[in-house]
């Protein structure tokens, strides 16, 4: 539990205002109650887009290269915590309420948008500095992808492109010990073929098909 992007030494005093009063302060104790909530954070794999969440919704995953934090106005801006915010957001509304992708993923940017602002932070900076770390479809640097790295968004996004990029880093080996290269291209071949139904065309040639995925940032 990453408890270090939280203040959990300090109690929290009770406001003098309405408990549902939204305020920046509000906002940064909600951001702090999800954060002490994720089980499993992994910094150690190539992420698409950034961030994603396992199959079961336990880790959430952050892009190894990722910086954890940049300036702005003086100020040194821990962005982890706010990743996190969007991906347990997403995760849950998919899982919980059965919310297509899509939806779950702007709501969870729209609570992204709005911690970051109470944070005092511009929203434009804070995307521009996101925008220039992202890990696309064809980015060299996706060798390591999770093996149970939820696909859902990508095939919800029928993000072809990059399943063709994960698909390659699997065929090179780029997988855990504990997961066999014939059960994760099994699951490939199953996505893969969800997608062809959905877009009427063949996602490899036959002879190369297999694997995986992750959120649209």
């Amino acid at each position: 539990m990453p408890l270090d992007f939280c203040h959990p030494e300090a109690p929290h005093k009770k406001l003098r205002m309405p408990e549902w009063y939204v305020s920046s302060l509000m906002m940064d104790r909600a951001l702090d109650a999800v954060v002490r909530r994720v089980k499993h954070l992994d910094r150690e794999h190539d992420i698409p887009y950034l961030a994603g969440y396992s199959l079961d919704g336990n880790t959430i995953y952050i892009d190894r290269h990722m910086p954890q934090s940049f300036k702005f106005r003086g100020r040194v801006i821990e962005t982890d915590r706010f990743l996190l915010l969007h991906e347990e957001v997403e995760k849950t509304l998919i899982d919980r309420l059965g919310l297509h992708y899509l939806h779950a993923h702007q709501i969870a940017t729209r609570a992204e948008q709005a911690a970051v602002r109470a944070a005092g932070i511009s929203w434009r900076a804070y995307d521009r500095f996101m925008q220039k770390n992202v890990k696309r479809d064809g980015d060299e640097r996706l060798s390591k992808v999770p093996a149970d790295l939820d696909i859902k968004p990508y095939r919800d996004e029928h993000d072809f492109d990059l399943l063709r990029r994960m698909m390659a880093a699997v065929e090179k080996g780029h997988l855990p010990s504990t997961r066999g290269k014939a059960a994760v291209g099994k699951a490939i071949e199953k996505v893969m073929h969800h997608v062809e139904v959905h877009r009427g065309e063949k996602a490899f040639p036959a002879a190369k098909r297999r694997h995986k995925r992750v959120a649209a940032k």
